[in-house]
């Protein structure tokens, strides 16, 4: 039986807001929710990178276009952005760790949007996504990217869960897919 539940579709197909309606609609119902989100950032119209949003409303860089990577730090990159690895750190890590520290009686719902080429970048992001998809009490609501080039280790390890339930996300079927998300999370905890 399925206990976490993923989203995957093309980017811009509208993972990010279907996580973010889920997590309210739960929020509302009683289920504690924590975690965090990506959220485009634009200047003139135009895409300059990507920021994390924690759910408690904590904001920080995520990587930006041509930027220069923190000083003494390495490079990490994909395409044009340069991933400032260490404010994901800071902003991921706490939110993970908490969904292991507090499942205690009960459930929770831990949001991970997204587990991408930039976010694992950080080998600590690596260990904690795991750590929390195997914590007992805890229901994982990420969205992972479609395979396309090279795989991601990490990516293809939860695809291949028998403990997930991956949703495919496509413009024809996300504004139906909701009641669906919202129920499979909610039955993840038993």
């Amino acid at each position: 039986m399925a206990r976490h539940v993923f989203l995957t579709g093309p980017p811009g197909v509208g993972k990010t807001t279907l996580i973010q309606k889920a997590s309210e609609v739960l929020k509302s119902s009683g289920v504690p929710v924590d975690g965090f989100y990506t959220e485009e950032v634009r200047q003139g119209g135009r895409r300059i990178g990507f920021d994390v949003v924690t759910l408690s409303g904590t904001r920080g860089p995520l990587s930006r276009v041509g930027s220069e990577p923190p000083p003494g730090k390495r490079e990490c990159r994909v395409g044009q952005y340069v991933v400032d690895v260490p404010s994901f750190e800071q902003l991921a890590l706490p939110v993970l760790r908490n969904a292991d520290a507090s499942s205690g009686p009960g459930w929770r719902v831990c949001v991970v949007d997204e587990i991408g080429k930039m976010e694992l970048f950080s080998q600590p992001f690596i260990h904690a996504v795991r750590h929390t998809l195997s914590t007992p009490g805890t229901v994982v609501l990420g969205t992972i990217p479609v395979p396309k080039g090279k795989l991601l280790a990490l990516v293809e390890e939860i695809r291949s869960r028998s403990d997930v339930q991956l949703f495919h996300v496509t413009k024809e079927n996300r504004n139906h897919l909701l009641p669906d998300i919202v129920t499979c999370v909610q039955s993840g905890r038993q």
